[in-house]
Formats: C-alpha cells, structure tokens, sequence
C-alpha cells in the first residue's frame, strides 16, 4: 500500500468514526459543513481526497482536529513536537499564525493553541457547541476578547475565560505583536 492510499484510508475512517460517534448522518454533516453529501460519502468510502478548504470545513463540523487527523496513534512514553514540527494553521484570521500544541485524540475535549498576532491582527470565530468555553492567556502584547456582547482588554499573564459558543474575536490593540496561549474545551 502506498503512502497516499495509507493516508486516504485514515482520513476516511477517521471521519467516519467522528462522524458516527457524534451520530450524524451524512446529510447531517454536509449541512452543518458545507459539503455534499456525496462528496463527505466519497471521502469517507476513501474514493476522493479533499482539499484542504474541504477537510477544514468537515473538521470544524465534526469538531475534529485538522492537525491531528492524520498522525499515528500515540504510543507509551514521552511524546515531543519539536518547535519547528508544531502544525501551524493560516488563513483563519487577519495577521494571525495558529500552532497546534494538543495531540489529535483530545478534539473536541481539550484544545490547544499557539496564538501570534502582528500589529493589528485579528480572530473572528463563529460560534462553536453548545457549552462550548475558552480560556486565553496573553504571554505579551494586549489582546480584545469579545464573547457576543461583552469585550474586555487583556495584557500580559491576564487569562480571560469566556463562552465560545456565540460569535466571539481576538484583536491585538497596542500596535505590537501578541502572543497567547489558548485552550479550547469542548468545541
């Protein structure tokens, strides 16, 4: 078997599994996604490999983590991501870089996040599940925490908790660039 058909194998029954243990069916998850039907059936039969764009929509239905999707179970001992390995999301924000520090088995339970803004960088998250809380932490810099209709500025070793399952958003403030540490849990 090669590499991309092991990979294609994974991701489908990955999703599949997700998909099944938060019992949804497949239009269930083409509405909540964004993704037809037929392709989230090709995808989980391991007939299509999505594009990243499709694999992000179907992991945020899913409530799965992108990262994470594809690494091999963990074992025994002392697991390390080097710096330099730590997979880094882009695109979700404007001068924003996302580093993914929690293993992929603890999606939807415990997430966490690298957070580094430039000078005017944002995050504008839809709402997330039901219960849904994040805890944030500025390491340095000052970030806007807006959770529906409150805001709150926050500096350095500031940890701000609030409920995530309404629109909510980051902002650096200040003109410099940030840096926090957030935790995602139950997503």
């Amino acid at each position: 078997m090669s590499d991309s058909e092991n990979i294609t194998d994974r991701l489908a029954e990955r999703l599949r599994a997700a998909r099944k243990a938060k019992g949804l069916s497949l239009d269930a998850v083409a509405g909540i996604s964004g993704v037809s039907r037929s392709m989230v059936s090709q995808i989980e039969r391991g007939e299509s490999s999505p594009t990243v764009a499709t694999l992000w929509n179907l992991t945020q239905a899913l409530g799965v983590d992108f990262a994470g999707l594809l690494e091999e179970t963990p074992q025994p001992g002392i697991e390390v991501t080097r710096a330099g390995q730590a997979p880094v999301m882009t695109g979700h924000g404007k001068g924003l870089r996302i580093r993914i520090l929690s293993p992929a088995e603890s999606v939807g339970s415990h997430e966490v996040y690298d957070l580094i803004f430039q000078p005017g960088g944002q995050l504008v998250s839809a709402p997330h599940s039901a219960g849904c809380r994040e805890h944030l932490t500025v390491i340095e810099g000052r970030l806007r925490v807006v959770s529906g209709e409150e805001s709150i500025e926050i500096g350095p070793g500031d940890t701000a908790r609030y409920a995530a399952d309404r629109v909510h958003a980051l902002h650096e403030v200040g003109d410099a660039a940030a840096r926090a540490v957030l935790i995602v849990q139950g997503s």
